[in-house]
């Protein structure tokens, strides 16, 4: 009976909102998965795919995670109860992760950004990372080796075409 449950929620994980501009802006030295404390209308929202995380950041105060600046639109068939689009959310998250997440967010350089909103089994989960942001020229160099690469893929398939034809 419990796993018929499960395949009604959907075990896998569905994808709402992804930042790329943060993978692209900082130095990703550690990721975490978080629930997240919603209303009711918030989650309805998420479920239509609709958020936005590229201003988004976690602070860490008085023990508890919270998470600012995430655009969640709101729900449009909402009434007087609608949540306030950019409202600061909770993470919840182990004590001892939000220990560490505070003593190195701390160290020069470091923040804490989210990067992808999804539903994992019918929860609203979103992943956070302990992130250094990059200079102009480490985005730079991120870029040409990105293209360096793919470059050295087509050619390797290119030869590969030609070797079978």
């Amino acid at each position: 009976m419990a796993k018929a449950k499960d395949k009604d929620k959907g075990s896998g994980r569905k994808l709402v909102a992804q930042n790329k501009k943060a993978r692209h802006d900082y130095t990703i030295i550690d990721t975490y998965e978080c629930g997240l404390v919603l209303t009711g209308t918030e989650v309805k929202s998420l479920r239509q795919g609709r958020a936005s995380l590229v201003d988004g950041f976690v602070q860490i105060d008085g023990g508890e995670a919270w998470l600012h600046n995430v655009h969640v639109p709101e729900y449009a068939q909402g009434t007087w109860t609608n949540h306030s689009a950019r409202r600061k959310r909770k993470l919840l998250m182990h004590r001892a992760e939000i220990d560490k997440l505070e003593s190195k967010s701390q160290e020069s350089g470091h923040t804490i950004v989210p990067l992808v909103l999804y539903f994992k089994e019918g929860r609203a989960k979103i992943e956070i990372a302990l992130a250094k942001g990059k200079k102009e020229y480490d985005k730079r160099q991120t870029l040409r080796e990105k293209q360096d690469t793919r470059e050295t893929n087509r050619a390797i398939s290119a030869a590969r075409r030609r070797q079978r034809a």
